[in-house]
């Protein structure tokens, strides 16, 4: 059983519940499918992990833990948030495996902080419906605090048939997992990718 919170501390940091989500440590969504955690199997597990994707918020911060493990008050400073406010999306994230405690570590004033790291695991889960909508809103708000001079950007009108469009979705598919699967760069810059296909109906015969 985890720690119970401090009520008199919304932003005190405590360690979840021992278990298989405490114990993945996945290096977010740079981990080979192989490694990834797998999303549940049954409706009710599938809806779970649906319902815990369901913000805006929690997916900003499944991106912020992606490649270092960060504090639930660093995640609130990163956000512009309450500490209160991030530590319960921070939990339900915790209890559907999306994100793992990392070893606790002494912070600058002597308290006890857990830090956290995205397993990978939102990679292959069902956002359910208005999932879409959710991660569309995660990118804008990334991207409008992003320096326009380092956006790449395009946008294309194409006229498929069936198998024109499943060959662009494969082949956008693939290369995305040759990316995802690659070992970080040790030396790197933090890069983002949004893609999206969709009917155009502006386009559709009058």
């Amino acid at each position: 059983m985890g720690v119970t919170p401090d009520r008199t501390n919304p932003s005190a940091e405590q360690e979840p519940a021992t278990g298989p989500v405490a114990a993945t440590t996945g290096r977010g969504a740079h981990a080979p499918t192989a490694d990834l955690p797998t999303t549940g199997d049954s409706v009710a597990e599938r809806d779970a992990d649906a319902r815990a994707l369901a913000s805006t918020l929690r997916v900003r911060i499944l991106r912020i833990c992606l490649d270092e493990p960060r504090t639930n008050k660093e995640i609130a400073q990163l956000l512009g948030k309450n500490p209160a406010t991030t530590l319960h999306h921070v939990r339900t994230l915790v209890a559907r495996g999306f994100l793992a405690a990392q070893p606790a570590r002494t912070g600058a004033r002597g308290a006890r902080e857990v830090p956290y790291l995205a397993t990978g695991r939102s990679w292959t889960a069902d956002l359910g419906p208005g999932g879409q909508q959710v991660l569309l809103d995660a990118f804008l708000e990334e991207l409008s605090a992003a320096d326009p001079a380092s956006v790449d950007m395009g946008r294309l009108g194409l006229r498929l048939d069936a198998e024109g469009r499943e060959e662009l979705s494969r082949r956008l598919n693939e290369v995305l997992e040759d990316f995802r699967q690659r070992e970080p760069a040790a030396d790197g810059e933090p890069w983002s990718v949004f893609v999206a296909i969709h009917h155009d109906t502006s386009r559709d015969p009058r």
